[in-house]
């Protein structure tokens, strides 16, 4: 299988997480903060091992996962229209992994900054990648809108996920303000995608409910 540009650049990432944690690996502490509460504040030890090793190959495999299932979707057809999209959101998933987990390393190093000023913006970041594959997304098993409604009729994953691409876009908007004001982030980032994600399954119903009369 020949490999694109693309998937040499995600691949790249993969080995520059490996690579970070083997270099920081000795200076690193014994007990690694790997868990911060809301407001910011570290709440969850582990040991050096796995606080360097986990989140890389635990990516890793996620990275895999991604990579596979749309070779053994049952609509993949479906998936190469709107690869382009998949790709990326695939590459901006990582570069934000990269970004969790070199905050992560350097946080364990003494340099403490509010990690909720950051984790918002990258949210942001990524919301809005989200809402792009979404935006054109076509019916597939793999990603997306997946609801017994949206896998029965193309018309109602359509429009559901017409509808969660200008929601998320909008979510995305909305977390850059745990930027300014990072104990909020909470109400600013997962209410929002929580109560969302939550009315696209119930529109997604209500749709198919109406194109099935």
């Amino acid at each position: 299988m020949k490999l694109t540009k693309q998937t040499w650049l995600q691949i790249a990432l993969i080995i520059i997480s490996f690579a970070i944690g083997l270099y920081l690996y000795p200076v690193l502490p014994q007990s690694m903060a790997t868990h911060w509460g809301i407001e910011g504040e570290a709440n969850g030890f582990s040991s050096k091992n796995f606080g360097v090793f986990f989140l890389p190959i635990l990516v890793s495999a996620i990275y895999l996962l991604l990579s596979f299932l749309p070779k053994i979707d049952p609509r993949k057809q479906n998936i190469a229209k709107f690869r382009p999209y998949y790709d990326n959101f695939i590459t901006i998933f990582l570069v934000f992994m990269l970004g969790v987990y070199v905050f992560s390393l350097a946080w364990n190093l003494g340099y403490q900054w509010n990690i909720m000023r950051f984790m918002s913006a990258a949210f942001a970041a990524l919301i809005f990648f989200i809402s792009r594959l979404m935006e054109h997304a076509e019916p597939n098993w793999t990603i997306g809108i997946r609801t017994p409604w949206t896998m029965s009729n193309d018309i109602v994953w359509t429009k559901t996920h017409e509808l969660g691409s200008k929601i998320y876009r909008f979510i995305s908007g909305l977390a850059l303000f745990g930027v300014v004001w990072p104990n909020y982030s909470f109400l600013y980032i997962f209410i929002p995608l929580i109560v969302s994600s939550l009315y696209l399954v119930i529109y997604s119903y209500l749709e198919y409910r109406k194109a099935t009369k």
